[in-house]
């Protein structure tokens, strides 16, 4: 954890509280003890920094009171992702790193070679995948929260809601089979990247995607798996430098 992120609810009157993973991770990490200083910050508000300012016993183990001053603000996520969804552990693990690459709303549509399966995870649950957003924040040291949306109907998402939901012109599709590697230039904004399924999509859906506007984008020949695939194209198409 590169930030300490607290939960609104756990802030009052200036004084941050946790207990878990994160009072461990200050205790038994950073080695925290009463007016140590730390990074700190609000999920989906400010970050500054904060002093440590009692450490103390719970019912669950220990408790770290941190005495806060938020004031500044975090990076802002610079891509939105849709996502052809890959097996729930593989998302598990794929979750974390797009909030700390800088994902800012993440879209996962019923391509038609997604599992059908998937849709009963119990990963769907905000309970489940909140945590999962918040470690991956606290890792890069930023705080907005990104948004998790589910649209099973592939075609009806992208015939009816994406342009809506995201206006930019700076769309690019993930194909293996793309005939370039580079990005266009002369189309500025914020990046919407269409990841498929790790089966690939399908020749209609690529041609649907292509119809709204998207460019296709390869990292070569080899086909990826999708939680390696993001990592490599978020790396590849990185415009955080306002570029």
């Amino acid at each position: 954890m590169n930030r300490i992120l607290f939960e609104s609810f756990e802030i009052s009157d200036g004084v941050a509280t946790c207990g878990g993973a994160r009072a461990r991770h200050i205790l038994d990490v950073l080695h925290g003890e009463v007016g140590q200083q730390l990074r700190t910050g609000e999920v989906d508000g400010p970050v500054g920094r904060g002093e440590i300012a009692a450490v103390r016993e719970g019912a669950d183990g220990p408790v770290v009171e941190v005495r806060v001053r938020h004031d500044g603000e975090s990076l802002k996520p610079w891509a939105d992702i849709v996502l052809a969804p890959p097996r729930p552990r593989v998302m598990k693990r794929l979750l974390p790193q797009l909030a700390a690459m800088g994902a800012g709303r993440v879209v996962l549509v019923g391509a038609k070679k997604v599992e059908k399966d998937f849709w009963g995870a119990t990963l769907l649950r905000e309970e489940n995948w909140r945590p999962l957003f918040i470690d991956g924040l606290m890792q890069a040291g930023t705080s907005v929260m990104p948004e998790l949306l589910v649209r099973r109907s592939f075609r009806r998402f992208v015939s009816d809601e994406l342009d809506t939901m995201f206006p930019t012109r700076n769309r690019v599709v993930a194909h293996p089979y793309a005939e370039g590697s580079a990005l266009a230039e002369g189309r500025p904004g914020r990046l919407l990247l269409a990841i498929g399924p790790e089966g690939g999509w399908t020749d209609d859906e690529v041609e649907l995607l292509e119809s709204r506007g998207f460019r296709r984008f390869s990292l070569g020949p080899r086909i990826l798996r999708t939680d390696t695939a993001v990592i490599a194209l978020l790396s590849n198409l990185n415009k955080e430098d306002g570029t």
